[in-house]
């Protein structure tokens, strides 16, 4: 059996395009409507229809393909489906290459599907019972929400030599946003670390240690420098202050 879209068909098509204001995506839903128990044509034959009435005026002519075309096309199709739910974090090129398909057919097939590369968020890595703290500390806050604007909230952040990752090109093929995480440990890795503060509507600091912060550089930091970091602050404010850090080792290290 020939595969074939009437020349009636291309009509209803161009007529739903342009309801849609030209979006494709749109137009296939809008023509699924209208059109329940016809074939419903790719945002491909949308987009193709419109390109050949502005270049030539004329609807394009009636599409054959054969059987074997058709077959070949939705075993392509087919691949390039399973490969995504094998490994849904397969770049375009590499399902390409591996198919021996252009990129542009990988694109075309996973955009008709609706599945679009979400990428991924990079989150810090939490130690066993850390769950449990940050839940108590967030119904802690709840309570007392007035108390949001005298918690020094404070962190820092360590700069290495270390090439940047490019999370660009991470991504998770999905239908639906899986908020993939990938975890790191930069707590664990020093070179040159910076402190900063938020209290109220204000920041504090920054404040760059020259050495790694252990225990030993921390403790001189909150004895020395930070009074003078606070020394904006209104005395009010200090008695109600609260100081809030992370569990990471130099400042649980005792002496600090």
């Amino acid at each position: 059996m020939p595969f074939v879209f009437s020349n009636v068909e291309f009509c209803d098509m161009h007529f739903v395009c342009g309801f849609c204001n030209g979006n494709a995506r749109a137009a296939v839903e809008e023509y699924q409507t209208r059109f329940p128990d016809r074939r419903i044509p790719s945002r491909g034959v949308f987009t193709r229809i419109h390109q050949t009435m502005c270049e030539t005026g004329c609807l394009p002519s009636v599409a054959v393909q054969s059987e074997r075309e058709v077959v070949r096309t939705i075993i392509t199709r087919q691949n390039i489906l399973e490969m995504v739910q094998r490994s849904p974090c397969l770049s375009t090129r590499r399902m390409a290459s591996r198919i021996g398909v252009s990129r542009m057919q990988v694109w075309r097939t996973l955009h008709e599907e609706n599945l679009y590369p979400y990428h991924d968020q990079r989150v810090q890595h939490l130690e066993p019972g850390d769950h449990a703290q940050c839940l108590d500390l967030c119904h802690w806050v709840t309570a007392h929400s007035e108390l949001l604007s005298v918690i020094l909230f404070t962190d820092e952040a360590s700069f290495t030599q270390d090439s940047v990752n490019n999370l660009q090109n991470v991504h998770t093929w999905s239908h639906e946003n899986p908020h993939e995480t990938r975890i790191t440990n930069f707590q664990r890795r020093f070179s040159v670390n910076v402190w900063c503060g938020v209290l109220g509507n204000k920041l504090i600091g920054p404040f760059v240690f020259g050495d790694n912060l252990t225990g030993n550089t921390y403790e001189p930091f909150l004895r020395n420098q930070l009074p003078g970091l606070l020394e904006d602050i209104s005395l009010m404010i200090w008695s109600q202050m609260y100081f809030q850090h992370d569990g990471a080792l130099p400042h649980i290290t005792l002496g600090t």
